[in-house]
């Protein structure tokens, strides 16, 4: 059996003692290959390092809606060549818009926007990371798609409702799932997890953050992705086989694995 984490964040310094470890104990759970997040373009050397000590990692290079201050004049080439710099980068991510508590809702969604040309320039998926803005994302793509052509993506770490959750289904996203769906009020997570077809599922771990039921309020790592995979092959009625074989496959065709 073979999982793909495709959502990780193991440059963080809370990873750094224990790396070594860290893979064994996700190769011990079926985690063959793994998609790095990245927050902002100043993580892509860490990033790398990590890509050449470990060679199952892929990773993308974005600025994180969280972090949009840190966007200049120089940023979008920045990204593009950093981009091109590495094969091993599979995705522009991750990016997107998060509307807690936030006042610069249009800076991010100018920066949003910025990275979506990015990525379908150079014919990459993005990872997307969207909270409390489903709405507002799922104009600002339909709009992006018709002046200039759709992109690949995924909803990474999604917790959106069945309703939302189709939205980006006909945009033409995957959908991934983490940690939170094993929690017990996330309810409409479940349902979200329940509906999506199987060929646009996948699976993350987005540690260290959110660890699934029954490691939740630990750090979180890649081979907790194993939990979640077996929760949501509970709730859609099939083996935890059948869900990793075919989430695996999807991680392949979006990211272009191999």
């Amino acid at each position: 059996m073979q999982l793909v984490d495709t959502h990780v964040h193991i440059n963080f310094d809370v990873f750094q003692k224990d790396l070594e470890a860290l893979q064994a104990r996700w190769k011990e759970a079926g985690v063959t290959r793994l998609v790095h997040s990245c927050v902002e373009p100043t993580e892509f050397d860490s990033i790398r390092a990590l890509a050449d000590k470990f060679p199952e990692l892929s990773f993308a290079v974005g600025l994180h809606p969280l972090d949009v201050e840190k966007w200049t004049s120089e940023s979008a080439q920045q990204i593009l060549d950093l981009a091109r710099s590495d094969q091993r980068v599979v995705a522009i991510g991750e990016i997107g818009l998060d509307f807690f508590k936030a006042e610069n809702q249009e800076k991010q969604k100018t920066v949003f926007e910025a990275q979506l040309a990015i990525a379908q320039q150079l014919n990459k998926p993005v990872i997307i990371h969207c909270r409390d803005a489903a709405a507002p994302m799922t104009e600002l793509l339909q709009k992006f798609w018709q002046e200039r052509g759709a992109v690949q993506g995924v909803m990474h770490c999604w917790g959106g409702t069945p309703e939302e959750t189709q939205w980006f289904l006909d945009l033409g996203f995957y959908i991934s799932f983490s940690g939170i769906v094993t929690f017990k009020n996330a309810l409409t997570t479940q349902e979200s997890a329940q509906m999506v077809p199987s060929d646009r599922l996948l699976v993350e771990t987005d540690c260290p953050f959110l660890a699934p039921v029954p490691k939740r309020g630990k750090r979180n790592e890649p081979a907790y992705v194993r939990y979640v995979a077996e929760y949501v092959a509970q709730l859609r009625g099939v083996s935890l086989e059948t869900l990793a074989a075919q989430t695996t496959q999807n991680a392949c065709q979006l990211f272009g694995l191999v």
